[in-house]
C-alpha cells in the first residue's frame, strides 16, 4: 500500500502536543518517514526529551516550545517550520480535558475551548492557506474524540470542545476538496481508549487491558490517511468497530426518532439500549 503522498522524505511535519503520548508516536512515524519534524508542546523536560529520543532514532526533529492557545506562538512555529523546509504535514493535536460537568467554573471552560478548538482554529487559519495555495500534497490532521461524537455525560466543556473541532475538521475537508480537489487533505483521527498522560494524571500507571497504546493509534493513523479515509475510527482492546458505529447510530437516532437528548444514558431507555446492542441492527 501507497503512503499519503504528503508523507514525503525531506518535507517538514509539524505536530502540536508532540511531548508525550499520540503526537510523539505520531511524529516518530512521520520521522520514520523521512521527513523533518517539528515537535511542539509545552515547555519543559517532556519536550526536550521528546526532542532527543527523536533524534536517537535518527529523525532530524527539532523543539519549539508553543501553547496553542496563543495564536502569536503558533506563528513562531509556522514560521520555524518555514525555516526547516517544505510544510507538507500539520497535526493539530494539543488537547486538555476539561474537567467537570456544565458548572465547571468560567476558567475551566475557557482553558478547554482555547486548547481543544481555538488551538487548531488558529493552525487551520495560519497554515492552510499557504497549502492550499501550493502546488504539492499536503494534509491536515485533527486529533478529535469518541466524546465529542457520543457526548457521554461527565466532562462536558471537553465533549463540546471535541464536538466543535470535528464540525471544524468537516468544514475543512470540504473546503480542501473545493479549493484543491484533494491535493490538501484534512483527517480527523478519533481515537479509542489510549494509555496517554491523560490517562496517567488519573493515578493509573500501567496499561488498562482494554487500551490501546499510542504507537497502536499512531499506526492506525497512517494506515487511514494511506487509505484516504477522513475519519480514522480507531478501536481498542475493549471496543471494536462494529460496537463504535453501533452507538453512533443510536446516538443520531435521538434526532430521528425524536427521543430525549443523550437516550443511551437516560433511565427511561435504558432497557431499549441494551435491547438494541444486542440486537443484529
Amino acid at each position: 500500500m501507497m503512503a499519503h503522498k504528503a508523507i514525503e522524505k525531506g518535507k517538514v511535519a509539524l505536530v502540536t502536543g508532540s511531548a508525550s503520548g499520540i503526537g510523539l508516536a505520531a511524529a516518530h512515524r512521520f520521522g520514520a518517514a523521512g521527513m523533518k519534524v517539528l515537535v511542539t508542546d509545552l515547555p519543559g523536560d517532556a519536550l526536550d526529551q521528546a526532542v532527543e529520543g527523536l533524534k536517537a532514532a535518527g529523525i532530524e526533529a527539532t523543539g519549539l516550545a508553543v501553547d496553542v492557545t496563543s495564536r502569536d506562538q503558533i506563528a513562531l512555529a509556522k514560521e520555524k517550520a518555514n525555516e526547516m523546509g517544505h510544510i507538507s504535514i500539520v497535526m493539530s493535536n494539543a488537547g486538555r480535558e476539561g474537567g467537570g460537568a456544565i458548572t465547571a467554573g468560567e476558567e475551566v471552560w475557557r482553558q478547554t475551548l482555547e486548547t481543544n478548538l481555538w488551538g487548531a482554529i488558529h493552525i487551520s487559519q495560519l497554515f492552510l492557506p499557504d497549502l492550499i495555495a501550493g502546488q504539492d500534497p499536503a494534509a491536515i490532521i485533527f486529533t478529535g474524540s469518541k466524546q465529542g461524537i457520543t457526548l457521554p455525560p461527565g466532562d462536558t466543556a471537553y465533549n463540546v470542545s471535541k464536538a466543535a473541532l470535528k464540525a471544524l475538521s468537516e468544514s475543512v475537508s470540504h473546503d480542501l476538496v473545493k479549493n484543491t480537489g484533494g491535493r490538501v487533505t484534512a483527517h480527523l483521527l478519533i481515537p479509542g481508549f489510549t494509555f496517554t498522560g491523560f490517562t496517567r494524571a488519573h493515578g493509573v500507571t500501567e496499561k488498562p487491558a482494554g487500551a490501546w497504546t499510542a504507537n497502536q493509534v499512531a499506526d492506525f493513523l497512517m494506515d487511514g490517511m494511506d487509505q484516504g479515509d477522513f475519519y480514522i475510527l480507531c478501536p481498542d482492546n475493549d471496543v471494536d468497530r462494529a460496537t463504535d458505529e453501533k452507538r453512533m447510530r443510536w446516538s443520531i437516532g435521538d434526532i430521528i426518532e425524536n427521543r430525549p437528548a443523550l437516550s443511551r444514558w437516560h433511565p427511561d431507555y435504558a432497557d431499549a439500549f441494551a435491547k438494541y446492542m444486542k440486537s443484529d441492527g
